[in-house]
């Protein structure tokens, strides 16, 4: 009987003779990427890849070694056209993308829109990011805001993406698709709910409490305390507070941000009633422009995947590769595709890096509709 030791030897004899080969194969795949940049062909040739998919799956006997030499050669060929894309990068044939980099926003000259009304959290995430003096202005949605830059009748939005208790904002990633509009800066700011009132109420005069439903979600400790008040769900905090002191009366409440309260003159009457004391909001700052920052040290994209098998390993494959870090993945299902997906993902870098263009060039070939969402 053949010891351990012996066929751990010739493994390791057989090892060599693939080590040697890979690197003959990666040198003829250098060969071929630099054809295809002197004569102006993709790097990805799926019919190529599937014919030769077929052919090596003929050649071995067993169905397990079929699927073996399926995922092997899927490997090989993914590394060739990760260095065929390197090649393009270091030959310059992958030109620039189309943002342009800036050193600054500009942000004393700008006009900034956000959504809700006077004293929402997203004016208060407008006035940490741009400065207390800015030239803001609220709409009544997300839609409206969007469409407010895209019109050119601001320069920027200030808008939510993520909660960290209640999560990602849906509704955000459907209109990042849907707007020619590009995301150039974050803020993200603590969510501090409050119980706030008409000057000389008291919890006791309180029948009804108003406010967005998230919030009246992430204060539901506090309020299953007081079982015998109403909760009525409006479209944002701020919009319940001005609800509040408009009404004038005192069995109401608003569940809002002491900001809100202060803009709209009522009373805190309860503060910090969060379930979560570390409950904070990720913002976003929009623009109708193709630009990024300088610095910028983040990249938002979204794409969606053929209906295959491994799809989304092959895709996440290319940050791998290229040492990209990638801190964020959401899914979105496709409108009018049933049991489809755009996938988003958020990763660490500079459009202006080697490393990212090819990632990217990557990504557009192998991936269907992929959208910078931008820089910042």
């Amino acid at each position: 009987m053949t010891s351990l030791t012996e066929l751990r030897n010739r493994l390791d004899q057989i090892d060599d003779q693939i080590v040697r080969l890979f690197e003959e194969r990666m040198d003829l795949c250098s060969q071929v990427g630099e054809y295809k940049i002197q004569n102006g062909k993709k790097v990805f040739d799926r019919t190529r890849e599937n014919q030769k998919l077929k052919d090596v799956e003929s050649k071995v006997s067993t169905e397990f070694n079929k699927k073996g030499i399926h995922e092997l050669y899927e490997q090989l060929m993914s590394m060739s056209r990760k260095l065929q894309y390197q090649q393009l990068v270091e030959a310059g044939a992958l030109g620039r993308l189309p943002f342009i980099s800036v050193p600054s926003l500009h942000a004393d000259t700008a006009r900034i829109v956000f959504p809700g009304t006077e004293g929402a959290y997203s004016q208060a995430a407008t006035t940490t990011y741009f400065g207390e003096n800015c030239n803001c202005f609220y709409v009544q949605t997300f839609r409206d805001a969007m469409e407010a830059i895209e019109e050119g009748a601001a320069d920027f939005a200030v808008l939510p993406i993520e909660n960290s208790t209640a999560g990602s904002v849906d509704e955000m990633y459907d209109l990042l698709v849907e707007f020619e509009n590009y995301i150039v800066g974050e803020t993200i700011i603590p969510i501090e709910h409050m119980l706030a009132g008409l000057p000389g109420t008291t919890p006791a005069d309180i029948r009804r409490v108003y406010s967005k439903g998230v919030a009246l979600m992430q204060t539901s400790r506090f309020l299953e305390e007081h079982p015998d008040w109403q909760q009525i769900s409006v479209a944002n905090t701020a919009i319940a507070a001005k609800k509040i002191i408009e009404d004038g009366d005192k069995s109401q409440a608003a569940v809002c941000s002491a900001y809100a309260a202060k803009a709209h003159g009522l009373t805190v009457l309860q503060e910090g009633i969060n379930d979560d004391p570390d409950n904070s909001t990720r913002f976003i700052v929009v623009t109708n422009q193709k630009i990024f920052l300088e610095d910028a040290g983040k990249i938002s994209i979204c794409f969606e995947l053929p209906h295959t098998s491994g799809s989304l390993y092959h895709l996440l494959s290319h940050f791998i590769y290229n040492d990209l870090n990638m801190t964020r993945i959401e899914s979105r299902p496709v409108k009018g595709r049933n049991w489809e997906y755009r996938f988003f993902i958020d990763f660490e870098g500079n459009l202006a890096d080697a490393a990212v263009k090819n990632a990217i060039r990557g990504l557009r070939e192998e991936s269907r509709s992929l959208k910078i969402l931008g820089n910042y």
